[in-house]
């Protein structure tokens, strides 16, 4: 069993159907997972805007959080990730707090996961080796 990092782009996918969403069920079903809580945050907002396009209803975006709170991923507090996740976001140059999900996986040493691909090649992309490997898309973390 492998163990990652998963950021809201994947959450998402557990809680509504759309591209990605079997895969990213697979991930939850067979391997160990963590977020920073800025997770649940970010997944709400998320919900919010499906029901502002009329693409849920209320009540379904209440039921999708409650599913998230109950998922089987271990929530770790954003606090102690932000020095780290700054200096990342000024290094790749990106945004704080897709970096703090990044920052997570760099103290864990564990991949992070992410159905987003401009943060993955970006990330990729960055000076250094340090960061290389540690975003995967969902495909490449079934893969392992």
């Amino acid at each position: 069993m492998s163990r990652f990092v998963i950021d809201a782009s994947v959450a998402v996918k557990w809680l509504v159907e759309e591209d990605g969403s079997s895969e990213a069920l697979d991930l939850l079903k067979k391997h160990r997972m963590a977020s920073p809580d800025l997770l649940i945050a970010e997944c709400a907002n998320v919900l919010w805007k499906k029901v502002k396009r009329v693409e849920l209803s209320a009540e379904e975006a209440i039921v999708a959080a409650r599913l998230l709170q109950r998922a089987d991923i271990e929530i770790l507090s954003t606090r102690n990730l932000m020095d780290r996740a700054l200096e990342l976001a000024i290094t790749v140059d990106h945004a704080a707090y897709d970096c703090v999900y990044l920052a997570l996986a760099v103290e864990r040493n564990w991949p992070l996961v992410t159905a987003d691909d401009r943060f993955r090649r970006i990330v990729g992309a960055a000076k250094g080796a340090q960061l290389r490997g540690h975003v995967l898309s969902m495909k490449e973390a079934l893969a392992r």
